[in-house]
């Protein structure tokens, strides 16, 4: 029963996944580069974590929590770099 929602959200994310790499390589500025970036950081975050209950892989799991964690410190890093020019 759970399977077919599984599948379902998976191919939603990986949509959405899609949609975000757009934003990434068509963003007029680098602020909108930035959020492509970090939906996408999160988006794959979300669609490892949906495989990994699918699939029964727990090591997908791990990896969307790195996904995660990388994306989170990739923002903190652009707006400290904004902060600091001059």
């Amino acid at each position: 029963m759970i399977g077919p929602v599984l599948d379902g959200v998976a191919v939603v994310l990986g949509l959405n996944l899609l949609l975000c790499l757009v934003r990434v390589l068509r963003g007029p500025t680098g602020r909108d580069r930035l959020l492509g970036v970090l939906l996408t950081g999160s988006t794959g975050a979300a669609l490892l974590a949906v495989l990994s209950v699918s699939t029964g892989v727990p090591a997908l799991r791990d990896a969307a929590l790195v996904m995660a964690a990388l994306s989170s410190v990739v923002a903190v890093a652009r707006l400290r770099a904004e902060t600091e020019e001059p």
